[in-house]
């Protein structure tokens, strides 16, 4: 399972708004890829539907699609927004995650 916090899903449902995504089919897909000065990157990206071996998670009114590849690395992990004096944006709390550099976008397992 991949948690999304309130703040998280009322910024998706914002940004799906915003770009025309559909909220009946579309929603953020959230993935890992190789990368970043951890050795992993996080991803992510509006759809406007889910691909057939995604994952779907649904919490507090947003979709998220989940490749089974970056499941094995994002099980248990919760997505958060936050806004602060200096910075904005989502967050990933990843319990698998071994270490993380300093910016949070890269992690390694």
């Amino acid at each position: 399972m991949i948690h999304v916090t309130e703040k998280a899903a009322a910024k998706i449902r914002e940004l799906m708004d915003k770009e025309g995504v559909p909220g009946n089919s579309g929603g953020l897909r959230v993935g890992v890829q190789g990368g970043g000065c951890s050795g992993l990157s996080y991803a992510m990206r509006l759809e406007t539907q889910a691909r057939d071996r995604d994952k779907v998670f649904e919490e507090n009114g947003a979709r998220l699609f989940v490749d089974p590849k970056s499941y094995l690395y994002l099980n248990n992990t919760t997505l958060d927004y936050i806004e602060e004096l200096m910075k904005q944006g989502f967050v990933f709390h990843n319990p698998q995650a071994a270490r993380s550099c300093g910016c949070g976008s890269s992690f390694s397992a």
